[in-house]
């Protein structure tokens, strides 16, 4: 992990296009400024697992649905006339 000092107002660059800037400190509290293109998705990390969460529970619900799925198309499947 890299640990770097910014005061108020400094910022740090990540890549060519992604700025973190120091906005507020309030006690212990630090308020920061993100600038990313939008195609980049930023989140708090609590929020970032709970839609990592979702996805696992999405996709295992998917898995199941592909599977009955394929087990009623090898039912119904037609026989040739």
């Amino acid at each position: 992990m890299l640990v770097l000092s910014r005061k108020l107002e400094e910022s740090i660059m990540i890549g060519d296009n992604i700025e973190i800037k120091v906005i507020a400190v309030q006690g212990d509290t630090v308020k920061l400024g993100i600038s990313a293109p939008r195609t980049i998705p930023v989140h708090r990390k609590e929020v970032y697992e709970e839609i990592e969460q979702e996805n696992i529970r999405a996709a295992s619900d998917l898995s199941g649905q592909i599977e009955k799925i394929d087990l009623s198309a090898h039912i119904f499947k037609q026989k040739p006339l």
